[in-house]
């Protein structure tokens, strides 16, 4: 059985930047074990598989090791691919997942992104937290499978090399660090180790909890952020009650055919 796959980098104009997803569209649902194979063998952060139900789109998630429930570059890249390759003509689509209803509109040259927000919920610094980034955080929250760690200096952000092991032992799927930014509202890194992804190059979800925790701080609705990994990528943010608006660009980047047994 053949299956089209799409390689798309999210969150960016430009090829080699943003975050890469794999983006397989698919007549019907394979079997779990073979969508884990197909995403383990891509070795991308996220392979996402979706599936035409009526007028709208059920769609799921696949790390190296584990599906998640909800990943915003690969919705993005799936979003750039029906656009922009397989003929979509509305203007939004919508989305079915185990993270609900989910919507992604054409902006311009922006595809936003409309996900639930999540909220931050201050916590005591975990012990392993500042051993892993070797400097405590001025604050740390959670939200969903996340634990957030607040500095007040971006270059720290920007040159923190972590240590894996420890962050391996903190019970969370991913691990967000942030400040204010000098160039943008506020920038961003996120580290997985838990789930297969050292690092992710840029994190739709993470702006879920970082949109609704920024604005409340910086007092504003708008902004612009960065996620300084070494790929890079932009992102637009913007709170609207219990729901986030998240605009980046894509690119395609391969458009190939898989083959793979019944």
């Amino acid at each position: 059985m053949k299956i089209p796959i799409f390689q798309v980098d999210a969150f960016t104009a430009n090829i080699f930047k943003g975050n890469p997803a794999a983006v397989c569209p698919l007549e019907e649902w394979l079997p779990e074990k073979t969508m884990r194979k197909i995403a383990m063998e891509n070795n991308l952060s996220e392979t996402a598989f979706f599936v035409k139900s009526g007028n709208e789109y059920e769609i799921r998630w696949f790390t190296p090791t584990i599906e998640v429930d909800l990943c915003g570059h690969a919705t993005l890249a799936t979003a750039h691919v029906l656009f922009n390759h397989l003929g979509y003509q509305n203007d939004i689509i919508f989305l079915k997942s185990k993270s609900g209803d989910l919507r992604v509109k054409k902006e311009n040259d922006l595809l936003v992104l409309d996900f639930p927000a999540g909220f931050y919920e201050s916590i005591s610094t975990p012990s392993k937290l500042s051993e892993a980034f070797g400097k405590q955080p001025i604050e740390s929250g959670s939200a969903l499978d996340y634990v957030i760690a607040v500095y007040d200096d971006e270059e720290f952000i920007q040159s923190l090399q972590p240590d894996f092991k420890v962050l391996k032992q903190l019970p969370y799927h991913a691990i967000i660090v942030t400040s204010v930014g000098k160039e943008v509202d506020f920038v961003s890194r996120m580290f997985a180790p838990l789930i297969g992804i050292d690092e992710d190059p840029v994190t739709g979800s993470a702006h879920t909890i970082l949109t609704p925790f920024w604005s409340q701080k910086l007092g504003k609705v708008k902004m612009q952020a960065r996620q300084i990994s070494e790929r890079g990528g932009s992102l637009s943010c913007k709170i609207s009650g219990d729901r986030v608006e998240i605009g980046g660009e894509a690119v395609t980047y391969l458009i190939g055919e898989i083959e793979v047994g019944r």
